[in-house]
């Protein structure tokens, strides 16, 4: 059997170099192959850190006889999802229009030659359960309704093809754009939010990042009291429960209960680095200490477990571990007592809720706060602070027994676009919180992409093993945009805004619907496939186009540039439809919209290096998500008269400048009356 897949640079298609299935990576070879054979195509679609991906290897990929089957009927291609988005977005639409149904992964599709899809599912047993028919016994059936059935087949690509087609939007919307959408996300998102457990939706419950930062940004700046409980709630209730590792921080992929208790146990950065943020943002609001010792565990486990030596973040932890989900972190009582003193364990053991029922599989315990530490010093007869100490003695001798077992596996392969959601994260973090190693492990993984993944002009989407690769999609363009801005806000470097730049010229040459508005997902020059997708919803990680649409608007208004301006709005009313068809799935795209209808206010502060940190530590320690301040020593050539302010000499060591839109104040020489200004919405 060949083994294509072993010279991958993904994990995941590497987990299957050894399968008896005769498999293929995308591409050329494969594609020419089903087209010379007229052999439909099986395509399977997961990665590295999913279980049932895992349990579907195990039953199916990995026996010779269902092998033989795929073998015998089809021309068999496995992607990653993660290093092949592209193919994963057209994939999840059609097994929608297919099946009505949502994917995820494993996805498995059977295509023709040419790559249309005609039959769709996720995860297939082995043998018939779960309501569900065997994969064996499917393979031969469908090979034979492809044999049998070619014009049936042939309509229904057809419609198929003209379906998927209408999925971007191409009639841009005139008029004023209004506000109302944003409103009506709000009640459309209070509408599902549950007000015992927090979270957006009932089970399985997924963190929903970018919905919970609109919510907390309306409540910053229109002083919405139910969105702000909708952003702390469930922020509180994740952070005391199980979908947050309570030993070594950062957060699993979703809860699979209501209550936020049994997580599905991959961790991934791309869940990390905006819930990192989030809950920085939601500490500046409300001082909680508990939001803050998620922000510090959870930016120390990133650079602890998620950065390679070179800087680039890893992209996810697996949820297993010796082929057992959630293995490395449950836990039996017996475990637990091994390890701890009597006093030690009493506290621990009511903390997280040892004293009850197992939580997990009827015989194991996952830990969650069950019992706050003060109620539990009460119960006890100790002093909060004494339970505290036991608390965080136990803590650390658990973590420290559980590196001693098998660890779940890393993808270590660095992704352009989960790796700037990291970098923005780790240097917001680091500002808010006065962490410069927080914000040097931000700069590290933007050197390794500049370095890594930078080529001439073109940005590359994955590395791994020395090998960068793949045409860059707009996200990998966009949250990098966006990231820049953050870093720079953090420490102003000159190469930051032309590398800002840089990218923002590709996101207009090579992305952007010049006739319609809006950017495609791939480039202009990206291999042909059956569609070309232009999507403004949020996911499992930001729109594409709605970080892109808030970026260039603020890259817009730094550099006084008014074609990243129109870009943004342009893209604004490709999707206004959409938008307000159903704005609660749309919060990234009405982030952009809210600073269209009023711009955000740019300070920048000029001054002698060693004065600046000071303001700029002041600065940040309020959430003022309208507000860019970028901080800009003396001497650095070469600004765009937006930032080209020089320090009035008799005013004091700091000027300050106040903009927004086309509207400038007078500068400002003292910080509180810097802040005095800052504390109204609008400049007059």
């Amino acid at each position: 059997m060949s083994n294509r897949l072993a010279a991958e640079t993904s994990p995941y298609l590497q987990q299957h170099a050894d399968n008896p299935v005769d498999w293929f990576a995308w591409g050329g070879e494969a594609l020419e192959l089903a087209r010379s054979l007229d052999k439909p195509i099986l395509l399977s679609i997961g990665y590295s850190a999913c279980h049932w991906c895992h349990v579907m290897a195990h039953e199916s990929f990995e026996d010779p006889d269902v092998a033989a089957e795929m073998n015998r009927h089809f021309v068999n291609i496995k992607v990653d999802r993660e290093e092949r988005p592209d193919l994963d977005q057209i994939y999840q639409a059609a097994h929608y229009m297919l099946t009505r149904r949502s994917g995820g992964w494993p996805l498995t599709v059977f295509l023709a030659p040419d790559g249309t899809p005609f039959f769709a599912g996720t995860f297939f047993p082995k043998t018939p359960r779960y309501g569900m028919p065997g994969f064996r016994e499917l393979l031969p059936r469908i090979a034979d309704a492809y044999a049998r059935k070619r014009a049936e087949i042939a309509q229904q690509n057809e419609w198929l093809l003209q379906t998927l087609g209408r999925m971007s939007p191409d009639a841009p919307a005139g008029g004023d754009l209004q506000r109302a959408p944003i409103d009506h996300a709000l009640r459309e998102l209070a509408g599902v939010f549950d007000d015992v457990d927090g979270g957006i939706g009932d089970a399985p419950k997924f963190p929903h990042a970018a919905e919970l930062a609109f919510c907390l940004r309306c409540h910053a700046l229109e002083g919405n009291e139910l969105a702000r409980t909708m952003a702390t709630l469930t922020l509180t209730k994740m952070a005391e429960g199980g979908i947050y590792d309570q030993l070594a921080g950062g957060f699993c992929r979703y809860s699979t209960d209501r209550s936020w208790t049994i997580p599905h146990f991959e961790k991934m950065l791309y869940d990390n680095g905006p819930l990192l943020a989030l809950y920085t943002d939601s500490w500046l609001v409300t001082r909680d200490p508990l939001y803050e010792k998620v922000v510090r565990e959870t930016a120390g486990w990133i650079m602890r477990e998620m950065q390679s030596p070179d800087g680039g973040y890893y992209s996810s932890l697996d949820a297993d571990s010796e082929g057992v989900e959630g293995k490395f972190y449950v836990w039996t009582r017996g475990e637990a007592e091994a390890v701890l003193t009597p006093g030690e364990y009493a506290v621990a053991a009511r903390h997280f809720g040892l004293d009850g029922p197992p939580n997990f599989e009827g015989r194991h315990w996952h830990l969650r706060v069950a019992t706050p530490v003060v109620t539990v010093a009460q119960e006890l007869g100790l002093s909060v602070e004494e339970c505290e100490t036991r608390l965080e003695t136990a803590r650390a001798k658990l973590q420290a027994a559980r590196a001693q077992r098998v660890h779940p596996a890393t993808d270590d392969k660095v992704l352009t676009s989960w790796n700037a959601l990291a970098i923005k994260a780790m240097a917001r973090a680091g500002r808010v919180f006065g962490c410069p190693a927080w914000v040097a492990s931000a700069r590290s993984a933007l050197e390794f992409i500049r370095q890594r993944l930078w080529r001439d002009g073109r940005l590359l989407a994955t590395y791994r093993d020395g090998r960068a690769h793949l045409n860059a999609y707009l996200d990998d363009h966009a949250f990098l945009l966006d990231a820049l801005l953050e870093l720079m806000q953090a420490e102003f470097r000159r190469d930051d805004l032309d590398f800002a730049r840089a990218l923002a010229a590709v996101l207009l040459e090579q992305f952007e619907d010049s006739d319609h508005g809006g950017f495609y997902f791939v480039r202009h020059d990206h291999e042909q496939l059956i569609l070309r997708p232009k999507a403004g919803q949020d996911g499992a990680t930001p729109s594409g186009n709605g970080v892109a649409a808030y970026a260039l608007q603020r890259l817009g208004h730094v550099m006084g540039e008014p074609r990243y301006l129109q870009a943004a709005e342009r893209t604004l009313r490709v999707f206004l439809d959409g938008v307000e068809r159903q704005p609660g799935a749309h919060t990234t795209l009405l982030t952009a919209l809210e600073e269209t209808l009023v711009p955000p206010r740019l300070v920048v502060l000029r001054g002698a290096a060693s004065e600046l940190p000071a303001w700029q530590a002041r600065l940040a320690s309020t959430y003022r998500p309208d507000t860019i301040v970028l901080a800009i020593a003396e001497g650095i050539p070469g600004l765009p008269s937006a930032l080209d302010k020089q320090r009035a000499s008799a005013g004091g060591p700091v000027s300050a400048w106040v903009c927004s839109g086309v509207t400038c104040l007078p500068p400002v020489f003292e910080l509180a009356g810097l802040e005095q200004v800052l504390a109204t919405r609008r400049l007059s």
